[in-house]
């Protein structure tokens, strides 16, 4: 086997790879406003819309649910996300989701703009939202993403190893006594792993597989999951 199929194996096949990254992303979270409004999960429940929207419009076009929820995840605006998602439902997909998810997520400072001015007026997007921060203990910081963890093992165990990575990278930032490796997984560990996540996901981007109508409706689709 080549150098390439030897990290596909090691790396993605796995989920190594996007796990590593969560360490990251988990790093660079500050929980503290959500901590001081809770009431904000529900908007990040309702941004959840586009994502199921997405999937009852593949279904109905034709891909099996596993499909259907792979390619609907791309409204997670989360690569790591879609990966680890696609591997595990819908592998013979992991190339067109990777490339639709990695795109619209470099795309944004083009699609926000756009998709903002079609659902809100000039005044609206006028008015200015202050912000007053207001002091979360540290206690309540260091135990939150262990919380998080538990929970989740319970309600939805196929989550763990996602939601376990994440939070782990967040207790490296709260708990203020390992700011050197939380730096190291905000940086060198997510810029490092991002590099060896792009060299694997060529694997799987063969002519055959990649330049098809399914690879077109895969990144429509995928489009509308993340707009809405």
């Amino acid at each position: 086997e080549g150098v390439l199929n030897v990290l596909f194996n090691a790396g993605i096949a796995t989920e190594l790879f996007p796990l590593l990254i969560f360490i990251g992303i988990g790093a660079m979270i500050d929980f503290g406003p959500l901590l001081q409004n809770p009431f904000m999960l529900l908007f990040g429940a309702a941004a959840q819309f586009g994502i199921f929207f997405t999937v009852i419009v593949a279904v109905i076009f034709g891909f099996d649910i596993k499909e259907a929820a792979s390619i609907g995840i791309i409204g997670a605006a989360d690569g790591p996300t879609s990966i680890f998602v696609a591997n595990e439902l819908a592998p013979n997909l992991l190339g067109p989701i990777s490339v639709a998810a990695y795109s619209y997520m470099a795309l944004v400072p083009i699609i926000q703009p756009f998709a903002i001015k079609l659902v809100t007026t000039k005044k609206e997007r006028a008015i200015r939202m202050h912000y007053k921060a207001s002091n979360v203990s540290k206690l309540t910081k260091i135990l939150f993403p262990i919380v998080i963890t538990v929970v989740s093992g319970f309600i939805a165990p196929a989550s763990l190893p996602l939601v376990g990575f994440l939070m782990f990278g967040n207790l490296l930032r709260e708990c203020g006594v390992l700011d050197r490796l939380s730096s190291s997984a905000q940086n060198e560990l997510v810029n490092l792993v991002s590099i060896l996540l792009g060299l694997t996901i060529s694997v799987k981007m063969t002519a055959e597989q990649f330049w098809n109508v399914q690879t077109l409706m895969i990144i429509a689709f995928g489009l509308v999951a993340f707009i809405m």
